[in-house]
């Protein structure tokens, strides 16, 4: 059989198609595709006004989100079943065992620990995860996950990002050191 010019590229374009569903190599593409997210300027930062926010500690103590007030958090919405979630975990996890002394971490996931602990395992993570018990604050609800917020000391949202990114770039080490100071 003489394969054509037409008929190579069909295939090509085929199996191309087969690995970006495929979700390992899904994944893979989108960790590649991440890029360090950027902060918001200035002038359209939004200060979080509502910090009555329950969460319940699904690997670690419940928390009270007004705990967190003059700290820096890093808040991220996600959930095992997610490609982008997943694609961003490892420069998370990376970022988490690097800063968790100095900032606040708060996953939220409305799955159930069995899940996440067994996805955890598989991963090599330990990140600490959290259940909604009250309404989410208006400006950290999103549609859409991986949704991360880095709340800085005054409660201003100095990042919004929806969607995978690279949280272990330089980019956000030097913010959080600046935030940290």
């Amino acid at each position: 059989m003489k394969f054509n010019r037409k008929t190579i590229s069909n295939i090509v374009f085929v199996v191309i198609i087969g690995l970006l569903l495929y979700p390992p190599t899904k994944v893979y593409f989108i960790r590649l595709v991440s890029f360090s997210p950027s902060t918001i300027t200035e002038e359209k930062r939004e200060v979080l006004n509502d910090y009555d926010w329950n969460l319940k500690g699904l690997n670690t103590t419940n928390i009270d989100f007004n705990d967190t007030k003059n700290k820096v958090v890093f808040v991220n919405f996600w959930a095992t079943w997610c490609p982008p979630c997943i694609a961003e975990m490892p420069s998370i996890q990376k970022l988490y065992n690097d800063y968790k002394d100095k900032v606040e971490f708060v996953f939220v996931s409305n799955e159930d620990w069995t899940t996440i602990k067994a996805f955890y395992k598989d991963k090599g993570y330990d990140l600490p995860t959290y259940n909604i018990l009250s309404k989410v604050p208006e400006q950290l609800v999103s549609n859409s996950i991986p949704a991360t917020f880095i709340i800085d000391k005054k409660g201003t949202i100095v990042v919004d990002k929806k969607g995978a990114a690279d949280w272990n770039s330089d980019k956000i080490r030097i913010l959080l050191d600046e935030l940290l100071q």
